[in-house]
């Protein structure tokens, strides 16, 4: 029997923070799809709907790339790696400047089958 294959899918320089990222990708690692995509259903955070669109996408190469069946599939790792900080200027009062840090992330979602 070959090695179980993982079907991966990416989102990069994605405009929200790693910290709130990683929060939600905690809650969903390990677990079977369907029961991870009910759970980003249910979170209320701003990072669920671009992992919802992701899980989607890895769920959809796992099944066109590797002829996985859809119903056996988990997530296997999930991780998110900054991405390049935007850095930006705002007016302070007496002439000063305060420098605002705009981050983005790198998200990987990786799904296999369970046998």
């Amino acid at each position: 029997m070959e090695a179980n294959k993982t079907a991966k899918a990416y989102l990069r320089y994605a405009r929200i923070s790693p910290r709130k990222v990683c929060i939600v990708l905690d809650l969903i690692r390990g677990k079977k799809v369907d029961t991870a995509m009910a759970i980003l259903n249910n979170t209320p955070k701003s990072a669920s709907e671009y992992l919802i669109k992701l899980l989607k996408s890895a769920v959809a190469n796992a099944e066109h790339n590797f002829n996985m069946d859809p119903e056996k599939l988990y997530v296997t790792e999930c991780f998110v790696c900054p991405g390049p900080t935007l850095k930006r200027i705002r007016p302070r009062a007496q002439g000063r400047a305060n420098r605002i840090l705009k981050r983005t992330s790198h998200v990987t979602i990786a799904v296999a089958e369970k046998n």
